[in-house]
């Protein structure tokens, strides 16, 4: 079987969506979400199951036949024999949301997780004497299914989930309850918990390793984080094909605004997107994997055109474009589709940021292209001041 992990944030139509597109014969639910999706999925082509967890009545839906979960893993030993997968087998199907239109599958085989591993290794400083392992996103994230859930359960540690809403408090109040050693997030958890708690280092004794990806870290953010709590946090970049490639880590010393490097059992390359040739030390080239590299998905669900565009003469074209400099760190400059052409120069809008950001009156600020006549574009940042800065 084909697991397709989804949001409970998800709306009823998105999930109808994700049902009809992934052919899904089973669902999994509560039952307090059933309620406000069984009326949609009356219908669904091929849709015969559904599973419930959580108390509370099974309420019918014509056409499916509605079980409590509980009551039927009882029977687990009744079952088949489980199925004797091959590495290339298809494992689990996720869906990426795009900049225009309906959320693309991705499909990923039995090997990825083991692909992953070299990786994962180096990414989480694992520590020998056991971790406790904690993230803040929903599990229909690779970034969160694999580095929340798949690469700590592998490696015999503690994973500790979180269900229900939450605010910025919720975090460092887990941390607390369940000491855990490791925490996961993207940088807008990280921002929220320095503006909006009082915890500090002393709070959380038992946290001794943070991590993010998912978006750009800041170096504010970074250098606030370290201050007010004694700790790094190592960023890295992923993608839902191939999850996270690049980052940083304790073994080398962290350069404010870099994604690090390439990790371990992933050999990544920086080509001219014309030519698939290694662009020169310093140049900007399209980050490219690879096609045989274990961890990188089989194809894009039902979607022939969209993988040969991005799949062919022997690599993954990922899209998003970077520079390497002379010791080797990698400096991601966006996807193509974010870089900016003005006047001759292709300008990436994170650099301009960064840059921006190390100035002590910036609080935040965004680069864009504007258009000011045919053919004529600026790069325009906006700027938030500091409070008292004029």
């Amino acid at each position: 079987a084909i697991s397709v992990p989804t949001s409970t944030l998800l709306t009823a139509d998105e999930v109808v969506y994700l049902a009809k597109d992934s052919g899904a014969k089973v669902l999994v639910t509560d039952k307090a979400a059933w309620k406000t999706l069984r009326e949609g999925l009356n219908g669904v082509a091929g849709l015969t199951h559904v599973l419930l967890s959580g108390e509370g009545e099974c309420l019918p839906a014509d056409g499916l036949e509605v079980l409590d979960l509980s009551s039927s893993l009882e029977t687990i030993g009744t079952w088949d024999a489980p199925h004797q997968t091959k590495s290339d087998d298809p494992a689990y199907l996720v869906y990426t949301s795009g900049t225009t239109g309906y959320p693309k599958g991705v499909l990923h085989a039995h090997r990825s997780m083991i692909g992953r591993q070299p990786a994962s290794k180096y990414w989480f400083d694992f520590s020998p004497n056991g971790d406790r392992i904690m993230h803040s996103g929903k599990f229909n994230w690779t970034y969160v299914l694999g580095t929340g859930l798949m690469d700590p359960l592998y490696q015999g540690k503690t994973v500790i989930v979180h269900e229900g809403k939450n605010d910025a408090n919720t975090w460092p109040r887990l941390i607390q309850k369940h000491q855990a050693t490791i925490f996961i997030g993207v940088p807008t958890i990280y921002r929220q918990i320095l503006q909006k708690t009082e915890f500090v280092q002393k709070d959380l004794p038992s946290l001794r390793y943070c991590m993010s990806a998912g978006e750009h870290l800041s170096d504010e953010v970074l250098a606030q984080w370290h201050e007010r709590f004694g700790i790094d946090i190592y960023e890295a970049v992923g993608m839902s094909e191939f999850s996270y490639y690049l980052c940083e880590t304790k073994s080398r010393p962290i350069r404010p605004g870099s994604a690090g490097f390439a990790q371990p059992g992933h050999d990544i390359a920086l080509l001219d997107p014309e030519t698939l040739q290694p662009v020169p030390q310093g140049e900007e080239g399209v980050i490219s994997v690879p096609d045989t590299d274990p961890g990188l998905f089989i194809n894009y669900w039902n979607q022939p055109e969209e993988t040969a565009k991005h799949k062919h003469d022997g690599w993954f074209i990922t899209g998003d474009f970077a520079r390497m400099d002379a010791d080797g760190y990698i400096w991601f400059l966006g996807r193509k589709d974010d870089i900016i052409k003005s006047f001759g120069f292709r300008v990436s809008p994170y650099e301009v940021e960064r840059v921006l950001k190390s100035h002590p009156d910036v609080a935040d600020c965004a680069s864009v292209a504007e258009t000011i006549e045919k053919d004529k574009v600026l790069v325009v940042a906006y700027i938030i001041l500091q409070p008292g800065s004029t």
